[in-house]
């Protein structure tokens, strides 16, 4: 009888850099602290040590609601040893918002950062399934301390012996759409997003130092923070604050990152400050990265004649891991998703579920061996998402006759105004092409006569002409992309709804 083929993903990204040689470099910096690869082995050991000692088997769920510090990394890669699987949560949800996922995963152990406790605690009596509490960088004395347990056990531990396809940590889907789905990822996942994306496109290498502003709860920053910089022993910079244009410029200033990886929002939002200007980077920064929704052409053209330093723009989704659709270091068009790479497929259908041509407008579906393994306790939308070899994304594009690959928005975003389809993102990126708008979000809106047309939302860098801002933006638009896509309303807002990984709300605005 054939055995079994084990494969544990710490042993991959973890145990593999010490083996190396490289037990002494740096792994994970904070604001506070900083982590050596042999460092983080040791702690995963004792992590490992920690949750076996508080009776948490194999393949029960423990909860991690933590900041982005170096205790992150320790507390996932720990509980992945011992076969537990780490269930990542957003950082920025509410109080309904956890009871829901904590009792959908049936979390066995909760690690949460000091800070996040208040918000959960009063939801303990809510939780069955929930028998431990262990609190992560703070003065705590109601319950388990991580430092104090760390500081107690062992330093060594055999790693669980787990197959390729085991499921090994949950994502939970950022809920831009509807309530979050856990999404289950298996061992080999991380390394094959590491290995298709991180070393074939971005070039990663033991040099480089990463800087994720998407955290680690996010399927875009656990690949850029932990699963593509560690399967190289490169570094990585950790900021457990909100990330803003000062508080990135102040990480590019301290800590000279090569790779930068960014959502739209932000490099938005930092172009508008006058101070983000290459004195105030890193002159070692070689490259930026964008993921998490579109990004629009101008914003990648102006910042790199900014910065002079190009953005690769690509997509992903928590089903997918990571990135599987980017421009090249090489090859880039802003404006554009990019093309395919090796190691994933992809496909454009019709609503029938039948490829589309080069020019017209389809549903992106993508083959890859990263593709969680359905979501939990949701047969349905798993079978409606995760159909064989190929996963359904819920994003419209059209792919032009050099292969690179339009975005048009979500599938619920895209309506038809005088019978012709309108992409949101294409009327969005004309709107952010005019000076006077950071931000901009569409959406379909009936007028008196019940007919669908495009309403903007847009967020303002100055009060200089906002009065004729509609007549403004309407000219521009036409200019840009044709007569009938232009908003024919425009609403000024301060701020836009989002996700917590930057993701615009759009359903949230035609409400």
């Amino acid at each position: 009888m054939m055995a079994a083929k084990v494969y544990n993903a710490v042993e991959a990204l973890v145990d593999s850099n010490v083996t190396r040689g490289y037990g002494n470099k740096s792994a994970f910096v904070d604001p506070v602290r900083t982590l050596t690869y042999g460092e983080l082995q040791t702690a995963t050991n004792k992590v490992a040590n920690v949750l076996s000692g508080l009776d948490v088997r194999r393949e029960t769920r423990v909860a991690l609601l933590m900041h982005d510090t170096v205790d992150y990394p320790c507390v996932f890669w720990g509980a992945i040893r011992a076969g537990i699987v780490p269930v990542c949560l957003n950082t920025l949800l509410t109080g309904e918002q956890y009871l829901y996922m904590l009792n959908d995963s049936r979390a066995d152990t909760l690690v949460v950062s000091a800070p996040l406790l208040s918000v959960v605690q009063p939801l303990f009596d809510q939780l069955p399934f929930l028998r431990h509490v262990i609190v992560s960088g703070g003065d705590i004395t109601d319950h388990l301390d991580l430092q104090t347990l760390m500081g107690e056990a062992g330093d060594t531990f055999e790693t669980a012996q787990t197959s390729p396809d085991e499921t090994a940590f949950w994502l939970y889907s950022s809920g831009s759409t509807g309530a979050p789905k856990g999404v289950r990822h298996v061992h080999t996942s991380p390394a094959y997003v590491a290995d298709n994306y991180g070393k074939n496109i971005l070039g990663i290498c033991h040099e480089d130092v990463c800087f994720s502003a998407a955290k680690l709860f996010f399927a875009y920053g656990l690949g850029a923070g932990m699963a593509i910089p560690m399967s190289v022993g490169a570094t990585t910079v950790l900021l457990p604050d909100r990330p803003t244009s000062t508080s990135v410029l102040e990480v590019f200033h301290r800590f000279r990152p090569t790779l930068f990886f960014g959502v739209p929002t932000l490099y938005a939002a930092m172009l508008a400050d006058p101070s983000c200007v290459p004195e105030n980077s890193s002159e070692r920064l070689r490259l930026c990265i964008s993921a998490g929704e579109g990004l629009p052409e101008d914003i990648g053209q102006s910042w790199e004649e900014r910065m002079g330093v190009s953005v690769l723009d690509g997509i992903g989704s928590t089903e997918m891991l990571h990135v599987f659709l980017s421009n090249r270091p090489d090859d880039i068009r802003y404006g554009t998703s990019g093309r395919e790479f090796p190691g994933y497929k992809l496909r454009l259908v019709d609503d029938d579920g039948n490829d589309v041509e080069n020019g017209e407008l389809g549903e992106l579906l993508v083959s890859g061996e990263s593709a969680g393994d359905g979501y939990w306790n949701q047969r349905a939308k798993s079978r409606a998402t995760f159909a064989g070899e190929w996963t359904y994304t819920g994003d419209k594009y059209i792919r032009d006759d050099e292969g690179y690959y339009h975005y048009c928005g979500r599938t619920d975003d895209m309506f038809k105004v005088g019978g012709r389809w309108v992409s949101p993102f294409e009327v969005e990126q004309a709107i952010v092409s005019h000076p006077s708008v950071i931000e901009a979000a569409v959406v379909a809106h009936e007028d008196e006569d019940e007919l669908i047309k495009p309403k903007a939302f847009v967020i303002l860098n100055t009060t200089d002409g906002a009065d004729d801002i509609f007549e403004t933006l309407k000219d521009h638009v036409k200019d840009l992309i044709g007569v009938w896509k232009y908003p024919r309303w425009v609403k000024v807002v301060d701020e836009l709804p989002k996700t917590a990984t930057g993701k615009i709300q759009r359903f949230k605005l035609r409400n």
